[in-house]
């Protein structure tokens, strides 16, 4: 009679404390418990599926009941450790919460665990997804669990901690299970592939390491399928296709297309996808991590990074990063996923475009007011006072004014001539322009003005007054500036960096009024 066939997941299921991956400060702490004898007598092993939690609670079963045990290493030929791993020990009871989760089931389990082992020096009670046992069965385990006779050991397993009564909880000792790296999973995929002589190509074992999202079982289970799929040869593309998953680099391209606001790039990225049948939840995941790594790089440069193919600061990378979490549920429970991933992405790279109004004035006022050479303070010239509004009135998005309030003031060394007009100054308050006798009187540049576009524009709503006259901008005579006339007079550097790192747009030329 031929040996059934068992799957990967359970051949290559750690028999020892050793083998066990990823979660080494669970690993540590009971194997010092043992050898410094500081057993306790009830655990709660927390954490994501396929991390290894009942796995390593028959590990620690095993090494309490080896022969000449508690031992840290149990001897591999022994036949009582191999029922404990197999299950079939009659003093290390396996139960599942979900099918034996009444109040009656559990005063059975109190009632038998008064007995004396019959093989091994404790009896372990093993109760696996152990949230789903109802009050009433909590509330009946808690003498027990409390007080239990010392030949006795509980150990919990659960996925959701928060589901567990706070009574049973300080009563056990917790241990928090860690999703496991992707680096860690793909090591050991390879050791597998090699044991089974398997060809696999390495971009495939990352690719089952991130589809598997922190967990070993999956990753192995998906490595079962893909033998079953394409033999003993795997390659990268086969389990992209088997799975659903976009290749790195494409993910990597649609993360630029976001930081780039290109729409679009990110709409044919999304048709793409869609066309090939990829997981459109399972992208917008990815794309998160790509973002998350370039905002750890703009943080660890100092606040601003290139990574993404585009000079983003570490908050345009952060409203990135907020509103692909944000469009999560939409994609994952909405009902048209490619719809709901479209405006997921283009919301995200909208929002990536806003700035906060004191972020942007500080880094207006810092660029414009220091020199780059020499880091020192740049002198206003004498001829001109000093003003509140300088270039709020340019615009980062449509409708939305740079700064919305003229508070804070600026002091630049720009001069204001034009009592013409301004450009999409819409939303600023009023405000008083002064200027020095150097001008001139105010009827004189306004006839400068019909003879040649003034080599210096103002920027700024309210009224131009001099040492002896004043004039309100809407009196002016003459007709509006044109847009190009407008943008030609602001300086090219501050407007560089107003298109390139602001991304500014200049829409319109607006009279100023009083």
């Amino acid at each position: 009679m031929s040996v059934p066939y068992q799957v990967i997941a359970r051949r290559w299921r750690p028999q020892f404390f050793d083998e066990v991956v990823g979660q080494d400060h669970v690993v540590r702490t009971l194997k010092n418990a043992i050898s410094q004898e500081r057993i306790a007598h009830a655990y709660l092993f927390v954490g994501p599926r396929g991390t290894g939690k009942t796995s390593l609670a028959r590990i620690f079963a095993k090494a309490l009941n080896c022969e000449g045990g508690p031992l840290v290493t149990p001897p591999a030929d022994s036949l009582l450790c191999k029922a404990i791993m197999t299950g079939t020990c009659m003093d290390v009871v396996e139960i599942d919460g979900a099918s034996n989760n009444s109040v009656d089931q559990i005063r059975e389990l109190r009632d038998d665990c008064q007995y004396a082992p019959t093989q091994c020096r404790f009896k372990i009670y093993i109760i696996d997804e152990v949230h789903m046992l109802s009050t009433a069965a909590f509330n009946a385990l808690l003498k027990t669990l409390e007080e239990p006779p010392a030949h006795v050991k509980f150990i919990f397993a659960t996925t959701e901690a928060h589901k567990v009564l706070p009574t049973i909880v300080s009563r056990c000792q917790r241990f928090e299970f860690k999703p496991i790296s992707e680096a860690i999973i793909a090591e050991k995929l390879t050791q597998i592939a090699l044991a089974e002589s398997l060809t696999v190509e390495p971009g495939a074992f990352h690719a089952l390491a991130r589809m598997a999202q922190g967990g070993m079982r999956d990753a192995q289970s998906a490595m079962e399928q893909m033998i079953a799929f394409c033999g003993n040869t795997i390659t990268e593309r086969d389990v992209l296709d088997v799975y659903g998953l976009a290749a790195p680099g494409e993910v990597q391209q649609l993360a630029e297309s976001l930081a780039k606001a290109d729409y679009a790039s990110i709409l044919k990225h999304v048709a793409h996808f869609a066309e090939e049948g990829r997981d459109l939840y399972r992208i917008l995941i990815d794309v998160q991590g790509v973002v998350r790594s370039g905002l750890l790089d703009a943080i660890a440069k100092g606040g601003a990074s290139s990574q993404l193919g585009h000079h983003l600061t570490a908050e345009a990378h952060l409203r990135l990063l907020d509103a692909l979490h944000a469009g999560e549920g939409m994609v994952e429970k909405g009902l048209s996923e490619t719809l709901d991933f479209e405006i997921a992405l283009l919301k995200a790279a909208e929002q990536s475009r806003v700035r906060a109004i004191d972020t942007v004035i500080q880094a207006i006022s810092k660029t414009v007011s220091t020199s780059p050479e020499t880091g020192e303070k740049k002198k206003v010239e004498p001829a001109i006072e000093a003003y509140k509004i300088v270039y709020a009135p340019l615009i980062l998005r449509e409708a939305t004014p740079l700064i919305k309030t003229t508070q804070s003031a600026l002091a630049l060394p720009i001069p204001l001539v034009s009592e013409v007009g301004m450009i999409a100054c819409e939303g600023v308050g009023d405000e008083t322009i002064h200027y020095s006798e150097d001008y001139g009187d105010i009827p004189n540049l306004q006839a400068d003005y019909q003879e040649e576009a003034p080599s210096l524009f103002a920027l700024g709503e309210g009224l131009l007054e001099d040492a002896s006259s004043s004039l309100s901008l809407s009196e002016a005579s003459e007709p509006l500036l044109s847009l190009e006339v407008a943008i030609s007079h602001i300086p090219e550097d501050f407007r560089e960096l107003l298109e390139e790192r602001f991304r500014a747009r200049f829409t319109h030329v607006k009279r100023m009024t009083a």
